[in-house]
């Protein structure tokens, strides 16, 4: 089954929104590096989706005339297979990403990237219901905590461990970067 890994939303301009912190930073960018490069070594194709969205003004973090719309620092770099800019929350809408999927006999995806709750769960059920099997894997996913509508603060980990939840064994299998990277070298 062949396998691809999806890099969702890994770009500057999350840096530029107030909600930012760098307090889980270094354990993701540990963990996204870490399944770059396992898949890279692999030979498993790594493909770059970028967010670009609303005015195109430099004031606006998500528009390429901010200079924003970049790879993150300090995330390895790669050569991407390919490489789609989205300004929907799935990866897939809009982008040709399932076109070129399909035409490279992908039947297998291995979501990751910014932010957790959002982009990355939003794609990984959009592609389970298109009918590629995907692997989560959350540790190589990154988000911040939101404020719930009473006020309260959600913590990032526990909006984590909901967006794992819902998506276990109906939409993804969880893995870690490990079992993630074991899985595609299994598959050939």
């Amino acid at each position: 089954m062949k396998t691809c890994l999806i890099v969702i939303d890994v770009q500057e301009s999350f840096r530029q929104r107030p909600y930012f912190t760098a307090n889980d930073l270094p354990a993701y960018l540990a963990a996204q590096n870490a399944m770059i490069e396992g898949c890279v070594a692999q030979g498993v194709p790594v493909v770059r989706i970028f967010h670009s969205e609303g005015p195109a003004d430099a004031s606006n973090a998500f528009a390429v005339e901010s200079g924003h719309v970049r790879a993150l620092d300090g995330l390895a770099a790669f050569d991407a297979a390919a490489t789609f800019t989205k300004s929907r929350h799935s990866a897939l809408v809009g982008t040709g990403l399932d076109v070129w999927l399909t035409r490279h006999g992908i039947q297998r995806l291995i979501v990751s990237g910014i932010r957790t709750e959002q982009c990355c769960e939003t794609t990984t059920r959009h592609a389970s219901d298109l009918g590629w099997e995907v692997d989560f894997v959350a540790d190589a996913t990154l988000t911040w905590d939101m404020v719930q509508p009473d006020g309260r603060t959600l913590p990032a980990p526990d909006i984590k461990a909901r967006t794992a939840t819902v998506l276990a064994g109906r939409f993804a299998t969880l893995r870690t970067v490990d079992e993630a990277l074991a899985a595609a070298a299994a598959a050939g």
